[in-house]
Order: structure tokens, then C-alpha cells, then sequence
């Protein structure tokens, strides 16, 4: 697609203008400026793009995908994290459902508290165990 109007009329479809406006939660007005034409700003733009579920990149730019991928499991994350809830809680019986909340507690945990190295941080990541065991 050539350019930006083009590309935010594809997201908008065979919809109305006032329904896409409301969706992404700008005025009516702004939008059809951006179809005839102008260029919204990196925030506007972003907004727009979160909104609409599609890529920043191919909103702005007409490059990547139009959809955004979906975030790429980390393994070595996620394995950690079983093996922490069985030696945190050996022998619990859990419901599937709870077992699931704590395996995911740990897995982002652990995601978003790497080590400098960035190597996973399994002391910290006990310690944050302890205090789910506690709630």
C-alpha cells in the first residue's frame, strides 16, 4: 500500500468512519484529516495501531507484517518456572486452573527479572515464590 491513508482505510474496511473513530478512541474529525491525507504523530499513530491489533511498523510504514506476531515463548523461562512451582509446592494439589495462575506468575517473573548477564534470576525468583506461597 502507498501510503498512510491508504493503509488506515484498510483498517477501517467496509466500517464507518464514526465506528473506527470510537474504536481507536479518536475524533471522527482527525480521522478523515489522516485519510485525506495528514500524518498523525508517533503517539497517534501507536494508538491507532493498538487499537486496530495491527503492527506499528506497517501502519507507519507499509513494511513488516500488518498483524503483530505474537510474542515467541521463552522456554528456558517456562521450564524454570515448572520447576520452581514443583520445589516450592512439592506434593501440592492444586487445581488446574490455580496451577496455571502460579506457573505464569513465575514465568513472567522470571522474564522481566533477568540477571545483568541476562541469565535467568532463580534466587530472586524463589524469593517471589515465597511470597505467593504467603498470599
Amino acid at each position: 500500500m502507498d501510503g498512510f491513508a491508504e493503509r488506515l482505510q484498510s483498517l477501517i474496511g467496509t466500517g464507518s468512519v464514526s465506528a473506527f473513530a470510537r474504536k481507536v478512541g479518536l475524533s471522527e474529525a482527525l480521522i478523515r484529516k489522516y485519510l485525506k491525507g495528514a500524518e498523525p504523530g508517533l503517539g497517534k499513530a501507536n494508538q491507532i495501531a493498538m487499537a486496530a491489533n495491527c503492527s506499528l511498523e506497517w501502519l507507519a510504514t507499509g513494511c513488516g507484517y500488518l498483524y503483530r506476531q505474537a510474542e515467541v515463548v521463552d522456554r528456558e523461562a517456562l521450564e524454570a518456572a515448572g520447576s520452581l512451582l514443583q520445589e516450592q509446592r512439592p506434593g501440592l494439589s492444586l487445581p488446574e486452573a490455580d496451577a496455571q495462575v502460579i506457573l505464569l506468575a513465575y514465568y513472567q517473573f522470571l522474564r522481566s527479572h533477568k540477571q545483568a548477564d541476562g541469565f535467568l534470576d532463580l534466587a530472586r525468583a524463589r524469593e517471589f515464590g515465597r511470597h505467593l506461597h504467603e498470599a
